[in-house]
Order: C-alpha cells, then sequence, then structure tokens
C-alpha cells in the first residue's frame, strides 16, 4: 500500500517556523536530553521520511511531540502530527495521586541503579501532563491523609533523625552549588531511599514531629529533583518535584511547597511551557505559599513568577513582579529557611537579566547580568556563577559586542572547571550556536574559543 503524506506533521512543522534539518536538530536536543541515544542519529532525511508516511518507531512519537510541543507552546499529542496514539509511560504511576511512600522508595532505588536509569531515560521524556496542580482541596485534605498512613516499623522516629536529614541535605545543597547536579547524586539518592524515606512508615509519636519529618524528607526529595533537573535529567526531576510537592502538602509546610512549585515553574520554562510555567508560579504564590514565606524566600517566588510572565510575553506583569521582588528582598530579616540561603542580590539580578532577556531587553539584561557577576559570591557558588557568565556572553553576543562576549565566554569556560552539569553543558552548546555565524569571519579568537568548547564538551560527554 501506498504510504500517504503526513500533512498534520508538515503543517506543525511550518507552524513552528522550521525546516527540516531544525527540526532534526530541535529532535535530537530531546533525545539526548532523555538518553535515547540511538535518537540522537535523526537527521533531515528522517523528518522528510516521516512526512510522506513513514511511521516513526519506539520513543521517536513522544519525543517528537515534546519537541513541538516546548517550539508551539501548547500541548502537541500523537494525533495532532497525524499519528496513531500511544500509552505515555511516562505518567504510569506518577500522578499526584499516587502512594508517596512507595513513589519515593522506588524512585531512590531506581536512581543508584545506573542502567535502569539510563533505561528509564531511554522509556520516558518530560511530561506536560503531569504539570496540572491539584485542586484546593487536594492540598488541604493532604495532611490527614498522611496521618492516617500505616505504620511498617516500630521503630520510634525522634528529633535527632529529622535534624540528621535536614543536615544531609544542607550538605549535598552546597556540594550541588559547588560541583554541579552530577556530582553526588547517588549519595544523595541512596541516603533518601534507604535511611529518609523508611521513616515515613516508622512510628511517629506526635503529629508535630510528623510534620517535621514529612517537611525534612520533601526537602531532601526537592533536592535530589533539583540536581537531576541541573543535570538535564528532566523527567526524573519532575518526578522527584511532584513528590517532594506532595510531602510538603502532607507536612501542611505551605511555604515549602511554594518553593517546590516554584522549582517546577522554572523547569517549565526552560523547557519553553509558558502557559504550564505560568499556572506553576501562580500556585507558588497562593497566600497559604507566598503568603506565609521568609521575605526573603517570598521574593524567590515572586521572580520565578516574573520570570514565567516574561515567557508569555507579559511586559507590564513582569516588570510589576520584579519590582516586588525587589522590595521583598530588601525586607528580608535573617530569618530565611536554609533552602534560601543562595538566594542574595546576586540571584535576583541574574533571573531579572533573564527576565528582561526573554522579553527581548538585551540592553537591560546585560546590565543585570553584569551586576550578578560582580556581586555573587563565586566560590560558594560557582555553578551557577558560571552560567550566569555563559548568558552575559550570549547577550553580548546578541547585541554585536563580539569580542566582549568572546571574552565573557573564556571566563564562563574557566568558571566550569570541576563542575559536573548539565546546565553548563547547555551553556557551551549555546555558546557554539551563537559562534556559528560569525565563523567564517576570520577571528581568531572566535576560532580558539570554538575549539575550546568542543574540546570541553568532549571531555564532559
Amino acid at each position: 500500500m501506498a504510504r500517504v503524506r503526513n500533512e498534520a506533521l508538515a503543517a506543525r512543522i511550518a507552524e513552528a517556523g522550521w525546516t527540516q534539518p531544525k527540526a532534526a536538530a530541535a529532535f535530537c536536543r530531546v533525545a539526548d536530553e532523555v538518553g535515547a541515544r540511538e535518537l540522537t542519529v535523526v537527521s533531515r532525511s528522517h523528518i522528510a521520511m516521516w512526512i510522506m508516511g513513514t511511521q516513526p518507531s519506539g520513543r521517536a512519537p513522544h519525543i517528537l511531540c515534546e519537541t513541538l510541543t516546548r517550539k508551539l507552546g501548547r500541548l502537541v499529542t500523537p494525533t495532532d502530527i497525524g499519528l496513531p496514539a500511544v500509552q505515555d509511560r511516562a505518567t504510569d504511576g506518577m500522578d499526584w495521586d499516587a502512594d508517596t511512600l512507595t513513589a519515593l522508595t522506588e524512585l531512590g532505588t531506581d536512581d543508584l541503579d545506573m542502567l535502569h536509569r539510563r533505561q528509564i531515560l531511554a522509556d520516558t521524556a518530560y511530561s506536560v501532563a503531569s504539570l496540572a496542580v491539584p485542586a484546593p482541596s487536594w492540598w488541604k485534605d493532604a495532611p490527614a491523609a498522611a496521618a492516617t498512613r500505616r505504620v511498617h516499623s516500630h521503630r520510634a522516629v525522634t528529633p535527632a533523625d529529622v535534624d540528621d536529614i535536614r543536615q544531609t541535605t544542607v550538605f549535598f545543597s552546597a556540594r550541588d552549588q559547588r560541583r554541579g547536579g552530577t556530582a553526588g547524586r547517588s549519595a544523595l539518592a541512596a541516603h533518601l531511599s534507604m535511611e529518609a524515606a523508611p521513616l515515613l512508615s516508622s512510628r511517629i509519636p506526635s503529629e508535630h514531629l510528623r510534620r517535621e519529618l514529612y517537611s525534612a524528607t520533601a526537602e531532601m526529595t526537592y533536592l535530589a529533583g533539583w540536581m537531576a533537573f541541573d543535570a538535564n535529567e528532566h523527567r526524573r526531576a519532575q518526578r522527584y518535584f511532584t513528590l517532594a510537592a506532595k510531602l510538603a502538602a502532607e507536612a501542611a509546610d505551605g511555604p515549602l511547597a511554594g518553593h517546590i512549585l516554584r522549582a517546577m515553574a522554572h523547569q517549565a520554562v526552560d523547557l519553553n511551557h509558558p502557559g504550564q510555567a505560568l499556572d506553576l508560579a501562580s500556585a507558588s504564590m497562593a497566600a497559604d505559599r507566598y503568603g506565609q514565606a521568609s521575605w526573603r524566600e517570598k521574593a524567590l517566588l515572586g521572580i520565578v513568577h516574573a520570570r514565567a510572565l516574561a515567557a508569555t510575553g507579559d511586559r507590564r506583569e513582569t516588570l510589576a513582579a520584579i519590582s516586588r521582588a525587589e522590595r521583598d528582598l530588601a525586607r528580608d530579616t535573617g530569618d530565611a529557611p536554609d533552602r534560601v540561603s543562595f538566594f542574595a542580590h546576586a540571584s535576583l539580578s541574574h533571573e531579572t537579566a533573564c527576565a528582561l532577556r526573554d522579553l527581548g531587553n538585551l540592553r537591560d539584561a546585560e546590565v543585570h547580568f553584569k551586576k550578578s557577576v560582580a556581586t555573587r559570591r563565586r566560590q560558594i557558588y560557582a555553578r551557577t556563577h558560571s552560567v550566569t557568565l555563559g548568558y552575559l556572553g550570549s547577550v553580548q553576543i546578541r547585541r554585536g559586542g563580539l569580542d566582549e562576549g568572546c571574552g565573557t565566554y573564556n571566563e564562563a569556560l574557566d568558571a566550569m572547571d570541576g563542575i559536573s552539569s548539565g546546565r553548563t553543558r547547555n551553556v557551551i552548546v549555546q555558546m557554539q550556536q551563537d559562534l556559528s555565524p560569525v565563523r567564517g569571519r576570520g577571528e581568531r579568537q572566535v576560532a580558539e574559543l570554538h575549539q575550546r568548547a568542543r574540546e570541553m564538551l568532549r571531555t564532559i560527554g
């Protein structure tokens, strides 16, 4: 039987404004992100064959949908691109109503099994369908439901157990800031699945201690998600974030729930899901989350809300949100929890610059990126410092400052030494893309920088 041209797929690619080579490149980026190495060789000819009626196989339809979803800013399903409906294994068992303890133990154990983790990554991709925030009634009922969880161990939980979880989280958080999210993940996953998670089903003497335990475990779970996010393992990060938010809800810890929803919004912005990002960021700004947070945490939630607004193109509301975040940080009284100790004026400037950049205001974005670089404690926050330098270099080149941008990019590469992070890798890839249009001009500094970037990518894989 003759193949029938897939007009729906052709229409979506045209709507994205892509040529077939650009569509293939975007597809390969998503395939690489989820560990589907066999699909990173997809080329223009594959796209052409799919448009001409050849059916993509395996995980290709799912990755193709996610690629177009990110570009178009709305959910794209297989039927939207002329393909048969497929089961989305990325969402199996991971909805908001799944058993928290079971899911947490399984996810942590999977993270320890490197071969299994690679298989999970190959089988799943970031799920837009999982981003819907539960109804207010779900959040209200969560603490009571957790309080009746069946006890599987008669070992009594003590305040020292909670302190141990919090101290371990602080240690790994500091390491993440210095070394990147890829370093130390297995050790954190081991502590989470083998030490922290079993306590949730142990005998807890009081409701106050139960909530403290759940809150501490939620922070550790959030950190595991953040490290996965930094490693570009986005579906795994999403699963950890969802579990962390559920634990925070079960602890009735509104500010922590807001903190985690803010991280999910940040991830959605980075993956070009602006509508979902704004929903998540708006949820983080609820009265029982933003309203109960410390001033420093209010500023963090507020500036990510600004980033989500910028992603949707709402200039007026973005600028208003930036101003509110600045006022909130100015009112900081030093009583913020450890999880926001990283967030100071350098971080606020970085996120402000990102929002302005996304609105197209490159001049002011450059100003704020420079302010962030100048004020950050770079030895403590080495990973973020290198990313900020990369973003600054990109903006400078986009504004026509080739010499300055190349100099900044070289500083970024210097700052990446010893860091293991997917986000720093993304900066290097962006660097190559920025330099590609000017490589033919013969500038020695461009050629040297491009070669240095290639060598670093080869080193980090």
